[in-house]
């Protein structure tokens, strides 16, 4: 006997494109993530493939696989072959001649996630600052997530993008407005009471900033062995204490920042002096702000 089909009632009609339309979703998703994995799929070293996998602008992007063997300071450490390498993106407190809040800790910090680790060095559009030092996104071998973004995370640095390395800049605002919403790190309600903090959009250009306390600018000679070559934090005048910071800018200028000033917190120092004077005949001019 022949059996005739129901027609489908108006729910049953309705459940089916439901069900095909998950379905759809599902096969969607999974062949988004297939593709995103073939993309990638000639990169021989695996650990590569997972930082493009979580980090996909930075495919093409030249990179070089070193050793820490020294840290410098938060944002600064010296490769295995002696290259100095600067983070992009964030900056640290500062932590050679005027201390500054949390500048210790980040630099602690540094030393011991970074100390004698292997890790993989990508450049963004520039490769070096005028002082020859790398300018580089950090990631440590087996941790897929980039060491500048750790230090904001966490509270160690703020954002600093300086043009042309911007590829991360709305990326690393967003993870510091997190952690200021926090209170992580350097945003610790003790600082934010006393009224310390730096612009949650921290990128600056030539005009606006002492070029040694930028990225691609600042001055090396924060590294205690840079003495051997040249001046480091060096104190004319020969009191015990001197807090003048005199700075090279990007143009050439030699200027002095005292304390007080609007840029002397920011400025990181390649002369000390105890005196105006004493920066004065040095060749240095005093800062407008």
């Amino acid at each position: 006997m022949r059996t005739t089909k129901k027609p489908l009632t108006y729910q049953q009609r309705i459940g089916h494109w439901v069900i095909y339309g998950l379905c759809g979703i599902v096969m969607f998703a999974v062949l988004s993530g297939c593709s995103s994995s073939n993309e990638f799929k000639t990169v021989e070293d695996s650990f590569v493939r997972d930082i493009l996998l979580k980090y996909p602008d930075l495919k093409d992007k030249p990179y070089e696989v070193s050793t820490v063997k020294r840290v410098v300071d938060g944002d600064t450490f010296v490769a295995a072959n002696d290259e100095k390498v600067r983070l992009i993106g964030v900056n640290t407190p500062e932590v050679h001649g005027k201390v500054q809040y949390y500048g210790q800790e980040a630099s602690q910090f540094a030393k011991d996630k970074l100390t004698g680790k292997k890790v993989y060095l990508f450049q963004d559009t520039g490769s070096t600052d005028r002082y020859g030092r790398w300018l580089r996104y950090v990631f440590i071998d087996q941790d897929p997530q980039m060491f500048n973004d750790t230090l904001v995370v966490e509270g160690y640095a703020n954002t600093m993008t300086i043009a042309p390395n911007v590829m991360y800049a709305d990326h690393f605002v967003k993870l510091e407005r997190e952690a200021r919403e926090k209170g992580i790190g350097l945003w610790g309600k003790e600082q934010q009471a006393s009224g310390s903090s730096s612009s949650s959009k921290n990128i600056h250009n030539e005009e606006s900033i002492p070029a040694s306390s930028k990225e691609d600018s600042a001055s090396p000679s924060s590294d205690k062995e840079s003495s051997k070559a040249g001046n480091k934090n060096t104190a004319s005048g020969g009191c015990k204490k001197p807090d003048i910071k005199g700075n090279i800018n990007a143009k050439k200028e030699k200027i002095y920042h005292v304390p007080g000033g609007a840029y002397y917190e920011q400025t990181k120092a390649e002369e000390m002096f105890c005196t105006e004077d004493d920066a004065k005949h040095a060749g240095y001019r005093p800062s407008a702000r």
